[in-house]
């Protein structure tokens, strides 16, 4: 049964700038495809944010550029939070999948790495 299902991401980018921006958000979203099998045929929405340091370009711009021209795409600022990871691109990809959500990968890049566990208590081993 197909259901929409969301996947995470994140990547930070080396400047403010369009290139640095684009760049960036192109790698995240390849990775985020090839990582989960998806094709933008499968994708209902993307939400991409950026820390408020990065405002140089809309991280949507780089996906239009891929090809993902009939995607809703919202682009937006994330939450001012201190001491958060600066220059970072974040994704929610809503997706059309038979697969479960175990089955999902997330995907962060470069200095977004220490986002992958932020809040989740830890886990144990059985």
């Amino acid at each position: 049964m197909v259901v929409c299902r969301g996947l995470r991401g994140a990547t930070t980018a080396d400047a403010n700038t369009k290139d640095a921006i684009s760049s960036a958000t192109r790698e995240l979203l390849q990775e985020l495809v090839k990582a989960n099998g998806v094709s933008a045929d499968q994708i209902a929405a993307a939400w991409l944010t950026t820390t408020r340091d990065l405002n140089a370009e809309f991280p949507a711009t780089a996906a239009r550029l891929m090809g993902w021209t009939s995607v809703a795409m919202l682009s937006g600022h994330e939450i001012d939070v201190p001491d958060a990871t600066p220059m970072c691109i974040r994704v929610m990809l809503l997706v059309n999948t038979e697969k479960k959500a175990e089955e999902l990968r997330f995907v962060y890049l470069k200095g977004a790495t220490n986002l992958r566990n932020r809040g989740l208590p830890p886990t144990t081993a059985q």
